[in-house]
């Protein structure tokens, strides 16, 4: 189906290639227009940590929905079971949880644009620097940050586009722009070169990385906790655990506690347990048009507000309502205290992308923090076979978030293995943060989205009935190999780039 829809596609572009053709190339940034000295390096370098968070024009127009964290997190979070749309829409978001995607869909198209301008940028500060002779400490800092800047983006271009390495190593995955002198016409690299290449430049950048400048900039720690996160990935078990061992033993971070956890989210940039956020500022908040949390939250104005959490992660946190990581699930209700539906479904807004400096729609967002490697030592040593290590490390997290009377303390819940503990605590501590559709399918799982949402093709409010589960709607499972899982490369990059092959 996928390929027979896909073909539709590419005979309907040929016809109106007017609306593709004028794609932007990722080079306003220039090796002539930087200058060989540390300011002119973070000069370049500043313009790429802002591509992360602007909207930037494309296809010839400026477009608020567009902007990398938030086509990252509804890319990754809205095909996953942890939220639940409440509508129908003709945004492209909503591909995401119909899992109906085609390669001209414009959140795709955009994020594969932004990715590569990102790179691109750091490609050419990088080829800057090779003309200072000599380079000083605060110089490899730089330096330093842009191959964790590359190997990021590249990380997560593959999640998108390649099948997981632990399906396939040898599939293909994206193509790989190590220079700005790399052709344009460039076949896909396998999903284990893009996963060597993003190794070698976290592994780079680490070693220059020794002049730490905040969390909203790269630094061995959070070079570290990539490598730490592509080995889990690997399922690269020894490397996973001593990489987030690195993290932990460098003692710049802390876990928040129960007490400090419900406000951390709010307070990225100086939070105990953040390890690398994007920077917001007030200027940046782009409020009902564009921002993250538009979707998921609003006071009544604020935003749309139209994706909640799900009955499934909430089932899932049930056991435990004193667990203070429920703060982020916030139920909307009436005067008289019902909680209230839309469109038939239950409204859980969702809260980590908000109240930055009081704003319902303004954030830091966390894309590296301590908990996570605690989560991945203790998913590495599942697989290990080291049960007593994984569940202490499960413990770690839950002595700080309320839980201290419901702790492992190394004995397995009956009819459960030790990976079946970390996974539900993962999905729950990480909850939103653009993890769980890609910890399900490389652990070779199937989705289950069997509870009430758009997602549910032809689903209509009369339909719904909270009392009991769906059945027979197609996309209650997904199969943990289907070729829906991952997206199509965009139409632009196909159609410009001969090399370039389209996912079945």
């Amino acid at each position: 189906m996928r390929t027979a829809s896909y073909f539709i596609i590419f005979i309907l572009s040929i016809f109106s290639t007017g609306c593709l053709k004028d794609i932007e190339p990722s080079d306003a940034l220039t090796t002539g227009s930087l200058t060989a000295t540390k300011e002119g390096l973070q000069q370049g370098l500043n313009g790429a940590y802002a591509l992360f968070k602007d909207h930037v024009s494309f296809n010839g127009t400026v477009d608020g929905n567009n902007m990398y964290l938030r086509q990252y997190f509804q890319m990754s979070d809205f095909a996953g079971d942890d939220i639940v749309c409440a509508q129908t829409t003709t945004d492209p978001l909503f591909y995401s949880f119909s899992l109906d995607h085609t390669a001209t869909q414009t959140n795709s198209r955009y994020f594969w644009y932004i990715s590569y301008k990102i790179i691109n940028d750091v490609n050419t500060v990088l080829e800057s620097a090779e003309k200072i002779a000599n380079p000083d400490e605060s110089i490899k800092q730089l330096i330093g940050e842009c191959y964790f800047l590359r190997a990021l983006c590249h990380f997560n271009l593959v999640r998108f586009y390649g099948k997981p390495y632990t399906q396939d190593p040898s599939a293909s995955g994206i193509i790989l722009r190590m220079s700005t002198s790399d052709p344009a016409q460039q076949a896909r690299a396998s999903v284990s070169e893009v996963y060597d290449a993003v190794m070698a430049d976290a592994e780079k950048g680490a070693e220059l990385m020794n002049q730490p400048r905040g969390v909203q900039f790269g630094s061995k720690e959070a070079a570290w906790a990539l490598l730490s996160r592509v080995s889990l990935y690997k399922e690269d078990n020894d490397n996973a655990i001593a990489y987030a061992d690195k993290v932990i033993n460098s003692n710049r971070f802390a876990l928040e506690t129960a007490a400090t956890f419900p406000s951390l989210f709010a307070n990225a940039l100086t939070g105990k347990e953040t390890i690398f956020c994007v920077a917001f500022t007030a200027a940046d908040d782009y409020g009902k048009a564009g921002s993250i949390a538009s979707m998921l939250y609003s006071d009544g104005n604020s935003g749309w507000g139209e994706e909640y959490a799900s009955q499934s992660l909430r089932d899932t946190m049930a056991a435990h309502p004193e667990d203070v990581r429920w703060s982020y699930i916030k139920p909307l209700k009436d005067g008289s205290g019902n909680l209230q539906k839309k469109n038939g479904i239950e409204v859980y807004y969702i809260s980590k992308f908000s109240f930055q400096g009081g704003s319902p729609t303004l954030s830091s967002p966390i894309l590296f923090r301590l908990a996570e490697m605690y989560l991945n030592k203790a998913e590495a040593a599942a697989k290990k076979g080291n049960t007593a290590g994984a569940l202490d490390n499960v413990d770690m997290i839950r002595r700080n978030r309320g839980l201290q009377n419901s702790l492992y303390n190394r004995v397995l819940p009956t009819g459960k293995t030790a990976l079946d503990v970390v996974l539900k605590e993962r999905r729950i501590e990480l909850a939103f943060e653009g993890h769980r559709n890609f910890d399900v399918y490389r652990n070779k799982k199937d989705m289950n989205r069997t509870y009430w949402g758009y997602h549910l093709p032809g689903l209509k409010e009369s339909d719904v009935n909270l009392s009991v589960a769906p059945r027979n709607y197609p996309n209650l499972i997904t199969k943990w190999d289907a070729p829906r899982v991952i997206y199509y490369v965009p139409i632009d990059e196909i159609q410009t780039n001969r090399l370039c092959v389209q996912n079945p």
